[in-house]
Parts: structure tokens; sequence; C-alpha cells
């Protein structure tokens, strides 16, 4: 299979906003200017770990991985102009644009090699280095070739090198397709002149022009929304379910608010196996308890469902089989208290204690409401319980996580011996083999089987799908709401037809 863009497509929207800006659309307002909830860091990297929504969006565009997501969430051009997937789908092939470091070195497959490696390294601490285990080898074929060498076929592999995540910083420098200014406590983002442009004062003129640009700011929620609302944003990016009541809050028209039907892990995983914790009846008790619906309701989105299975529900292109529900998803909310009451007077019945348990959760708003809600129910049990920060030591801990691409492993992979999880390892054995298994029957049959055993152990509590929000005005024609929850700053004005 082979797919080919313009080596000019992740310029292409900065190039039609210089078209625009002289029939008015953006000469008279400038750069498009956005806000993004947490910090803001020209030097962030990958490799040290999950990235804040504006260091995310900052990379996408000043370090862009080899492809990328446009605005409606589909796989687009990024360093690499084509790509090659072999027939029998273990070797991706990407041709790298002619592009320059920001030091003005020429960018070399070698160098992309070098930094994807790096991402994967025992040592990284990037969010996605988990999330690759069928890659064999990556090397340089050429020196603007590039292979990915898979041990079996992985057909969701573009999705994950899409992630803003994967953006190729190699030495701390960028290539583009847009160029980072520091200005005050605000980013200006201005695109990279076009190499191979006849006119190259011409194309330094255009990439300079204040209408081309993406102005982006780090702040907090609350600064961010009134950015917004006084019109120095012309939207907010980076919002989560711990932050929504900020949006409740701020006034701002419902219709502004975008949604995204993001899939993934929302919910509290196990981090401590010991007491009452020790048994799966007793964890699956307490999932039992949850009244997920009345939670979710607690936050006033109708767009946020609950979810009671382990995987989500996406669509799949590896055949991996629709998620296991629970024994207990057919029961109301009141059978379900009587079956876990149950499992705690059983344990009870020895004269055993239930110390309380602690519960790790963001100490915002959002983070608060969820936790009232959960304590609420784990007390109809009889259970006390006590909140905890993210980072300190607790017996169930929050994960939010959208899921990166449509691989039916990855919750499983997700939840099952990493170290914020606990670990079956009769389970952990079959999700390896499921990975190695080149065989696309036996591969599905093997989700199932995986996917029953962790349900039996019972590592995570699932909530609800995972919350992200942002905030568009009228200007930014492109904004769409999308199953990756990936808002890049160069398409959110749609060019015309």
């Amino acid at each position: 299979m082979r797919f080919v863009r313009s080596a000019a497509a992740p310029l292409l929207v900065a190039s039609a906003s210089l078209a625009l800006a002289s029939c008015g659309l953006f000469g008279s307002r400038g750069p498009v200017k956005v806000a993004a909830i947490g910090p803001l860091n020209t030097a962030a990297n990958p490799i040290g770990g999950e990235l804040s929504a504006g260091n995310a969006a900052l990379l996408d565009l000043s370090a862009q991985g080899l492809v990328s997501f446009d605005g409606e969430g589909q796989i687009d051009t990024g360093l690499a102009e084509r790509w090659t997937v072999t027939a029998d789908g273990r070797s991706y092939i990407f041709r790298i644009r002619e592009a320059k470091w920001t030091n003005g070195r020429k960018v070399t497959a070698e160098d992309v090699a070098a930094t994807l490696r790096s991402y994967l390294a025992p040592a990284s601490r990037h969010v996605l280095k988990t999330g690759f285990p069928e890659v064999d080898t990556i090397k340089a074929m050429t020196d603007s070739v590039i292979e990915i060498r898979l041990t079996v076929p992985q057909p969701n592999m573009l999705e994950l090198l899409a992630q803003p995540s994967m953006a190729i910083v190699y030495k701390g420098m960028g290539w583009g397709p847009m160029r980072a200014k520091k200005i005050g406590r605000a980013v200006l983002l201005s695109p990279v002149p076009d190499p191979l442009a006849e006119d190259p004062a011409a194309a330094e003129a255009a990439a300079a022009d204040p209408a081309a640009s993406i102005e982006l700011t780090g702040t907090t929620p609350q600064g961010a929304l009134a950015r917004f609302r006084n019109g120095y944003a012309d939207g907010v990016i980076g919002g989560r379910f711990s932050t929504l009541p900020y949006f409740v809050a701020s006034n701002i028209g419902r219709s502004r608010l975008v949604v995204d039907p993001a899939p993934g892990l929302f919910g509290l995983a196990f981090t401590n196996a010991e007491g009452f914790l020790a048994t799966d009846a007793n964890r699956d008790a307490l999932s039992r308890a949850i009244r997920r619906q009345r939670l979710v309701d607690a936050f006033g989105l109708a767009e946020w469902q609950p979810q009671t299975t382990l995987r989500p529900s996406i669509f799949r292109r590896d055949g991996g089989p629709e998620p296991l529900l629970p024994a207990w998803a057919d029961y109301d909310d009141a059978s379900r208290l009587v079956q876990a009451k149950r499992a705690v007077d059983a344990w009870r019945a020895g004269g055993r204690q239930i110390e309380p348990l602690r519960i790790a959760v963001p100490s915002t708003p959002g983070g608060r409401i969820l936790f009232a809600y959960v304590a609420a129910d784990f007390a109809r049990l009889g259970i006390e319980s006590r909140r905890v920060n993210m980072g300190s030591a607790a017996d169930l801990r929050l994960i939010d996580e959208v899921a990166p691409n449509d691989d039916a492993l990855w919750a499983l992979r997700r939840l099952s011996c990493q170290r914020d999880t606990l670990c079956n390892r009769e389970a952990q054995e079959l999700i390896e083999a499921t990975t190695a298994n080149i065989d696309a029957g036996q591969r599905a049959q093997q989700v199932g089987e995986a996917e029953a055993l962790l349900a039996r152990y019972s590592p995570f509590i699932p909530l609800a799908s995972p919350l992200r929000w942002s905030v568009a005005s009228q200007r930014l024609t492109g904004f769409r709401p999308n199953v990756r929850a990936v808002h890049p700053l160069n398409h959110l004005i749609a060019l015309p037809n």
C-alpha cells in the first residue's frame, strides 16, 4: 500500500492564510491566538514524559513527526512527504522532505531514526514507549529514507506516529513546519519558508507576514477562559473533566464548547493489592458499587458518557472483538449494591478490617467532584475514602488517557503490569503472545481471552470515556471535534472549497 502527499501539505493552511489575508479574513486581526490550559515551554521534549496541551500543540508544529493529524483527526503528511507500507505489513518506509533543523543543518534520515530510537529506549520516559512492542528496527536506508521494521503487522502504526508526542526533537531542535519564537509569556509560531521556492525572498516575506502566524499562550484554566471571554484568544485547548467546572463558571456560551468523542480509559486503577484489595472479588465489588451515570451527570455535560468495559468501543481495523461487558452490566444500581455488600460482609465476617482507601485524583474542582461521588458510593458499603494528590502513595489512582490508535490491545497493555497498575502474570503473558501473533483470526480470539482474564482480575474501575473539551470562536472555522482529541493549530481555519 502506498500513500503520497504533496511536499507542501503541512504548510497548506499557513500558505492559504496568506492568500485569505488579502481578502480581509485575517489581515485585520493578525495572528490566530490560542490559549492552552497548562504550562508552555519552548524547551519541551517528548522524551521527558507527558506533554501539557500547550507543549503538545507547540511541538506538533515546530518539530512535527513523520506524519501528523489533520483537523479531522485523519492522517496527513509531516516530516515525511510520502510513505510506503510493504505487502506483508511489516515494513513502513518513509521519504523525508527537504528540511533543516533550527541551527540550519539539513535534516537526515539518521537524525530522525536516532530520535525515534531514543524515544523507545529503556531509559526514556516517553508516554508511548510501551505502545510500539511490534517495532524490530528503526534505521536510515539512505540520507532521506527511513524504515521502521516490525516483527508483526501493525495496521495502526501511522496513528501512533502522528501523535504530537512523536514530534521529532533532535538534540533540542525542531524542523518545522513552523518556527517558534518566545514573545513575553507567549510563543509566536511562523511558517518556515519553503526551501524549494523559486523566489526565496518572496517565500521569506510570506512566512514573516503576521497574518500567517499563530500566537500560543500557556496559562491556568481561569486565565485561558478569561482571555477568550475578553477577546484576547480565538480558542482554548487542553480542557479535561478536571477543569470543566471552570468553563461552567465562565459564562461563555455553550455553543462555543467543542467536546471530542475520544475513546480511551477514564477510571481508577488499583495500585495496591493488600488487605481488602487483595482479592479479585473485593476489587470487583468496589467497581459494582459505582453509580456511573450519576457521576457523569454531576458534570452536566450530555456528551460525556459512562463506561463499564476495560476496552473502549472504537472503530477497529484489526478485527478485534467487541469490548467485554462485566457480569453485572445488566443489573440496576440497587442490585449491584446488594451484590457488592455481600463481598464486603463476607470479608468482615472473619473479623477483618477495611482500611480507608486512598484515592489519587487531581486537586482541581473536577477532581474533587469525582472523589466526592466515588467516596459516597464506597460509603454505602461502609468503606471510608481519603483523597490524595496524584503524586502521593495511593490505593487507587486515576487514569485519564485517550486511545492513541485503534489497536484492540492498547487498553489491555495499559492496564497490565505497568508502573501504576497491578500485574497478573497469566494475563500479561497472553497479551504478549497476542502481540506476537501474525494470524489475524487467532489474534482476535486471543484479545478476547486476554480481556476476560484481566476483567476477572479486576485491576481497574472504568468510569467513563475520557473527557476532552476546547472552546472555539467563530473565527476558527476549521476547529472540529475528532476521536483523537488533537487539534493542530495550523488547521484551525478551514480552507475555502
